[in-house]
């Protein structure tokens, strides 16, 4: 089976880490929860014990996910000023609206944040457009203002 390697930012990849080692450092403390949960009895009906060992595979479902994104990410750099390309952070006029969106991996996209994935359609549209360009988009005209 081929992997397929995972566009990361160097930030990115920082917040995984960073992720990974707080689910690690709380596996003690689940582990704690469960054996105190257990001690109460009938696991049958026991709603600690459920929710701690629910608890225990969201976190270690969580870990197994990161440890495999790390495992297959490629490093990817805004590089190019001249162009919009993955990694890049652009300033744009969305139909009179400033907006400004760093182009990210889809496992990196959180949209709140400004982080548009490469897949997602106004991602797709932005890959390759040079600073002054401008393109429709769902009805309304997109200019690229400046490219970090």
């Amino acid at each position: 089976m081929i992997k397929k390697s995972i566009s990361l930012t160097a930030e990115g990849k920082k917040e995984l880490e960073k992720e990974l080692e707080q689910l690690i450092a709380e596996r003690p403390a689940i582990t704690e929860r469960i054996a105190t949960a257990r001690a109460f009895g009938d696991l049958s009906e026991n709603e600690e014990y459920s929710s701690a060992r629910n608890e225990q595979k969201l976190a270690e479902s969580r870990i197994l996910e990161i440890q495999d994104i790390l495992k297959n990410a490629k490093i990817i750099k805004g590089g190019s000023k001249s162009a919009v390309v993955l990694g890049a952070t652009v300033d744009i006029d969305f139909g009179g609206a400033k907006k400004t969106y760093t182009v990210v991996g889809p496992t990196e996209a959180n949209p709140l944040e400004g982080k548009i994935s490469n897949e997602s359609p106004i991602g797709k549209e932005l890959l390759g457009h040079k600073t002054g360009e401008s393109f429709d988009f769902n009805g309304k005209k997109v200019k690229i203002l400046a490219i970090k």
